[in-house]
């Protein structure tokens, strides 16, 4: 039986007899924290075995490739292509996380190693990177296996994409698509990173928020003196650089400096985001309405405008604080921003307004090896529509649509460098303590993406949506 119902069945029967959870078990099991520059063979390891070995039994040839900027994060190009008159699909996913924080897990749970918990609130599969995001491209690779089972072919091309870096900013990955667009060319993207907006339903998001990170640092001398005889003689930098930081941001998290938040929102995504209501989950924090830009819906405050936030604050020794004036402040900071602020202005701007409010020993520098730029599809777009057809044909579910992502992700390479139209399905929730201990997903959306995307997969053979020049919005 070659239809969609079949297709989508086998991904239904693929992850019931639990071949699902054993390959995400497999992919867990490796190592990939990028910031770590010890696990430099975990990342080549699960490019060059596990990956390699998954694509090459699909009918793709596979090449890794060298990161211009760094070496340690390769990248892995799989293409099928089953005629080059057909039109192409690009996927995107990425194999590394953030570090797995060993002995912070709850039951001391090992990070690397992918463990269920059956909870008040349902089975939960706990295991770094299992949100984010190996088990997203790993349902969009198996999705596509069964359409290639069933129907004997895709009916049309494929180009995959792996890297291991996003999660330090993806350096050398817009180096790496300018100066290979020919080959990365295509005529859609379909990726999956992220949470959903609501575990009720699906969505689609069509770019994301940018990320800057910045490392803001006040010393004023070498070594701390004693509290007793020196405070109030000696200028704390810890004071000091927390009364800098809200002249950016105020003590309800509103950005302060007008050149570090938009003039307005476009009324199209305004229109778009007022049927989103943003609201917690049973196992998300609670939402302070007092805090953030005020006289925004919350929709509006976290896909339609620039936040600040401080990420981490050190000072002394904060493990064996001394009665001592520390010696030296530093905070990583970070703006999140829309597509309609410019962040090339952003570093000089925060310079210039620390001098003036006479802040000017506070040095400010990029805190990541790149930065990762706010980008946005048109909603009008054809494949827009296209792909919420499709996904509501598979779920029987009103799919919500996000102009962009609260979060950062490299979709600017794909929409503005190579140039195509970008569809974003997530398949995790906003609860999934991603970034965090006790990463973990939640299996009945594992299984409905699995389905969804294999529907998806199939309706691009039966035809592409109307192509249309792609300008970024």
């Amino acid at each position: 039986m070659t239809t969609r119902e079949a297709a989508i069945n086998a991904a239904t029967s693929y992850f019931d007899a639990g071949e699902f959870k054993a390959d995400l078990t497999e992919s867990v099991a490796v190592r990939t924290s990028s910031r770590e520059e010890e696990h430099q063979g975990d990342l080549m390891r699960y490019l060059d075995k596990l990956m390699r070995s998954r694509f090459e039994a699909m009918g793709f040839t596979v090449e890794i490739h060298p990161n211009p900027l760094l070496d340690r994060a390769r990248f892995l190009v799989a293409k099928r292509v089953e005629d080059p008159k057909l039109p192409t699909l690009f996927c995107y996913g990425h194999g590394d996380t953030v570090p797995g924080e060993e002995g912070q897990w709850n039951e001391d749970r090992d990070p690397w190693s992918l463990s269920v918990a059956h909870e008040a609130s349902g089975e939960r599969w706990y295991g770094r990177g299992t949100a984010d995001n190996k088990a997203q491209h790993v349902i969009n690779m198996e999705a596509m296996r069964r359409v290639i089972n069933t129907r004997g072919r895709l009916g049309y091309n494929v180009t995959f994409l792996i890297e291991m870096a996003e999660e330090m900013g993806s350096p050398g990955l817009a180096e790496f698509c300018a100066a290979n667009r020919e080959m990365l060319s295509a005529d859609l993207l379909i990726a999956s990173d992220g949470p959903r907006f609501s575990t009720d339903g699906p969505d689609i998001k069509l770019g994301t928020r940018g990320g800057l990170n910045l490392r803001f640092r006040l010393e004023y001398r070498e070594g701390g003196h004693h509290s007793g005889n020196w405070g109030g003689l000696l200028a704390n930098p810890a004071i000091v650089l927390m009364h800098a930081l809200t002249t950016l941001v105020s003590r309800t998290g509103e950005v302060l400096h007008p050149g570090l938040k938009p003039t307005h929102i476009k009324n199209s995504v305004r229109d778009a985001l007022s049927k989103v209501t943003v609201k917690s989950g049973p196992d998300d924090p609670k939402i302070d309405p007092w805090w953030g830009e005020p006289g925004l819906s919350g929709a509006e405050k976290v896909f339609g405008w620039n936040t600040f936030e401080v990420l981490s604050f050190i000072t002394g020794d904060p493990e064996k604080p001394q009665n001592a004036v520390p010696p030296f402040a530093e905070a990583i900071c970070q703006i999140r921003f829309v597509v309609d602020t410019d962040p090339d202005t952003f570093l000089p701007l925060i310079r210039q307004h620390l001098k003036d409010q006479g802040f000017d020993r506070i040095t400010v520098e990029p805190a990541r090896m790149s930065m990762l730029r706010a980008s946005r599809l048109d909603p009008e777009h054809p494949a827009v529509a296209w792909a919420v057809k499709s996904m509501e044909s598979t779920t029987g579910k009103n799919v919500t649509v996000i102009p962009n992502a609260g979060g950062s992700l490299p979709n600017d390479v794909f929409l503005n460098i190579i140039g195509m139209p970008t569809i974003w399905v997530p398949h995790s929730y906003t609860g999934c303590s991603q970034h965090a201990p006790n990463e973990h997903v939640l299996p009945f959306l594992m299984k409905e993406g699995l389905e969804m995307m294999t529907g998806l997969f199939w309706d691009l053979g039966d035809g592409f949506p109307a192509s249309e020049s792609i300008k970024p919005f």
